[in-house]
């Protein structure tokens, strides 16, 4: 898959494609039906996705509340396996943020892209001011020369399957509802970063990961899923992980420490996928380590037998 930047500089290799437009934050069923649309609607050309870095809703409010459901690397290696060929992932800045729809629609989309058709979700909104609206796309397509689909909402079960309530159910602490909606298991994805190597001292050496900039699923241990992404180890395991701000330790960075059953090795700065299958419990403090060994003990068991079962 090719990533372009900028739509001021394009090569006419790049151009012509059949594009869905979106954040594709979590890429969810959703998604994937948008994208599934712009695959069959011109099956001849190279199947793309054009989208934003960073997340418009980022860049109007720096300081808000976490809310990424992954990085823009995880949604990149998403989009590749979906077999998308060309991503757009435009700088989202000033000068994008100012142009109004119409000259988005002529100066990215017709003018810099060349694209030949794109799809959008009904409530698709873009331009100064998110003032443009799907129906809006469609006209300056009819006139501009490329085609447009608008594609309707998925439901699941009663709820619009969304990024936003994908975090909802991972924040209490429901990852089988979120994969539901996903298509796939919630990951965290990411290299392995130094920790201070207490979970060594306790028996139970972890492979340590930030998350920062993403939304937080609800803090506690989880069965998980652990994929290597490179090196000598690379491959698939399964694990117990926590996700939070280890209590029994004083106060830290959240972050997620995954401990990988029947696995011996060196992971620093290895790039690791962690699935997040089912919340065990909450996070908690104990009274002694003696105490918190015990209930790693009884967590890892229960991860085993239910990961066992998938």
């Amino acid at each position: 898959m090719k990533i372009l930047r900028d739509y001021q500089f394009v090569s006419p290799d790049d151009r012509g494609a059949s594009v869905a437009i979106g954040n594709f934050d979590g890429v969810h069923l959703g998604h994937q039906s948008v994208i599934d649309i712009a695959r069959g609607a011109v099956p001849q050309a190279p199947l793309g996705i054009l989208t934003f870095e960073p997340h418009p809703r980022a860049f109007f409010a720096p300081d808000a509340k976490r809310f990424r459901l992954m990085s823009r690397e995880a949604r990149a290696s998403r989009l590749e396996k979906l077999g998308v060929e060309l991503l757009y992932e435009l700088n989202f800045n000033a000068s994008l943020a100012a142009l109004t729809p119409r000259e988005f629609a002529q100066r990215v989309i017709c003018d810099g892209f060349g694209l030949k058709h794109v799809v959008v979700g009904a409530d698709f909104c873009f331009g100064k001011g998110r003032s443009g609206t799907a129906e809006d796309l469609k006209t300056f397509g009819d006139a501009m020369g490329f085609g447009v689909t608008i594609a309707p909402l998925m439901a699941h079960t009663d709820i619009t399957v969304s990024s936003t309530a994908i975090r909802r159910a991972l924040s209490e602490g429901n990852p089988r509802a979120a994969a539901a909606m996903l298509g796939h298991w919630h990951r965290i994805e990411g290299p392995v970063i130094g920790g201070e190597q207490r979970g060594r001292e306790l028996g139970y050496p972890t492979a340590n990961m930030s998350i920062d900039g993403l939304h937080p699923p609800a803090f506690g241990v989880y069965a998980v899923l652990v994929d290597v992404l490179d090196g000598p180890h690379t491959g698939s395991y399964h694990g117990v992980a926590s996700m939070g701000v280890r209590p029994m330790f004083g106060e830290n960075r959240p972050n997620l420490e995954s401990f990988i059953f029947d696995f011996s090795g060196d992971l620093y700065d290895t790039p690791l996928s962690v699935a997040l299958v089912e919340h065990l419990r909450p996070e908690e403090k104990f009274e002694t380590l003696d105490a918190l060994i015990a209930q790693m003990d009884a967590d890892s068991a229960r991860a085993r037998s239910i990961l066992a079962a998938l």
